[in-house]
């Protein structure tokens, strides 16, 4: 397939080009300012989609955001790839830790720099240029669609009926996914599992209003003070969860998969030195790799209350808000664990405190089997262009809305991701090396090839 090479080799600039033209459109799903941006962001994809090759693709409306649909059918008897990707990202902040714009891309060091550049205009695009350089090179072996949403960042909340409603038009034999990382260039890997999410909001208040903290201090509780007494009670010594409850459901690994899983080449100091820390923390009993591929886990992702403007304002705050987040792991139910989450945090509250816990978004864990086609056509092509097997590893992060394509679409998801560890997602300073950009391009021809040789063998 030397002609892979030849196209990308002479296209490469332009690919580029198109892919910071979307990177500037601030796609924040966030934040409901940006509305106009989610729509420019879902034409300009539409664009690109019909300019690649395909025979249809619209902008198609959801409860939320739009998607963007695009299909082309050389054979309605071949196998079709239904690839999924997002157009939205996360926001910025904190803006003063950038080193460039986040919405002007910008090459440093062979790394795109920008806020999108990985996590997933980057990774998403690459499938748009691979289906076009099949498309163009009349090499392309079976029927393709593309379902590009704008609601990932924010848990997909529109995706599922959406899904529901056009199940039909959906049909395809396989979901190819590229929103994940891999261990690094020197050596491929394979994303066989995600990690569900529970995502919830909390509000703690104390008095009816602000008050001085001179006059009540020592009388009146401070809503922040609880809040981070009840926060530390949510984990214990050995950094286990004390939600009650909580690990009823996890299906705990036997030893010889996590011997296999040992086998992955891993760095700790390295680790340690990347982070900029002394020493790695978690649950007893586990390796950092186990601790962020099969073990459940809970983060603090925000905390605020009081005054925190320049100088001083010495105030008891009325209210105190936290964000927190818990990954789970296959089998555990995120509602269940967000209400289980809820009844608890709730019993922590002093009397001198009104507690509100509201679930914001959350989804399924996901496993991709090793023994399906996709996955073992998966295997070949990162073989064919990195000249190496790639290794199977589950990830720590989430992908909601996966494991609910399996449950309305009946369909699994191959996760071919391209990222590294390194490129800063959801953080200051996004970036994606450009080798990883055009070998991922080079690589995705190569599923295709086998996935539809071993589909119709």
């Amino acid at each position: 397939m030397e002609h892979v090479k030849k196209y990308i080799d002479a296209n490469k600039d332009r690919f580029l080009s198109e892919l910071f033209e979307l990177i500037r459109i601030p796609s924040i799903s966030s934040i409901q300012d940006h509305k106009d941006d989610m729509l420019r962001t879902a034409e300009l994809w539409k664009k690109f989609i019909i300019e690649a090759g395909a025979d249809r693709a619209e902008v198609m409306p959801s409860e939320g955001n739009p998607v963007v649909y695009g299909e082309k059918i050389v054979d309605p008897n071949k196998p079709t790839v239904l690839v999924y990707g997002h157009y939205d990202v996360m926001p910025v902040d904190p803006i003063e830790a950038w080193e460039s714009d986040p919405f002007k891309p910008e090459i440093r060091d062979g790394k795109i720099f920008a806020r999108g550049a990985d996590d997933d205009k980057g990774q998403a695009f690459m499938h748009a240029k691979a289906f076009e350089l099949m498309v163009k090179t009349n090499t392309l072996p079976c029927n393709v669609k593309f379902m590009i949403e704008g609601e990932e960042e924010i848990g997909s909340p529109s995706l599922g009926n959406f899904c529901k409603k056009h199940k039909e038009l959906l049909k395809a034999d396989i979901i190819l996914v590229s929103d994940t990382t891999m261990i690094s260039t020197d050596i491929p890997s394979i994303t066989t599992g995600l990690r569900g999410l529970a995502y919830m909001e909390v509000e703690v208040t104390g008095p009816n209003r602000d008050l001085h903290s001179g006059l009540y201090g020592g009388a009146v509780a401070n809503p922040i003070n609880v809040l981070s007494r009840m926060i530390a009670q949510l984990q214990d010594e050995n950094f286990r969860i004390t939600i009650p409850g909580f690990y009823d459901d996890v299906i705990e690994v036997m030893p010889a998969e996590r011997a296999e899983m040992a086998k992955a080449p891993f760095d700790l100091d390295e680790y340690k030195k990347s982070l900029d820390i002394e020493e790695e923390e978690g649950e007893a009993g586990f390796s950092t790799m186990e601790r962020t591929g099969i073990r459940p886990s809970l983060d603090v992702n925000g905390i605020w209350g009081g005054y925190i403007g320049e100088g001083a304002k010495t105030v008891i705050p009325s209210k105190a808000y936290a964000k927190i987040s818990m990954r789970l792991v296959p089998n555990q139910d995120n509602k269940k664990i967000a209400q289980l989450f809820a009844n608890y945090f709730e019993s922590l509250a002093p009397k001198s405190v009104k507690v509100k816990v509201t679930e914001l978004h959350g989804g399924y864990p996901y496993v991709s089997p090793t023994d399906m086609h996709a996955y073992q056509a998966a295997e070949k092509a990162y073989t064919a262009t990195f000249g190496k097997k790639p290794i199977p590893v589950r990830s720590g992060g989430s992908i909601p809305i996966i494991s609910t394509f399996e449950k309305i679409l009946g369909l699994k998801s191959i996760l071919m991701g391209f990222g590294l560890e390194s490129d800063a997602i959801h953080s200051p300073n996004e970036n994606y090396p450009l080798f990883n950009f055009y070998k991922g391009i080079e690589t995705i021809p190569y599923f295709y090839k086998y996935f539809t040789e071993i589909m119709l063998a």
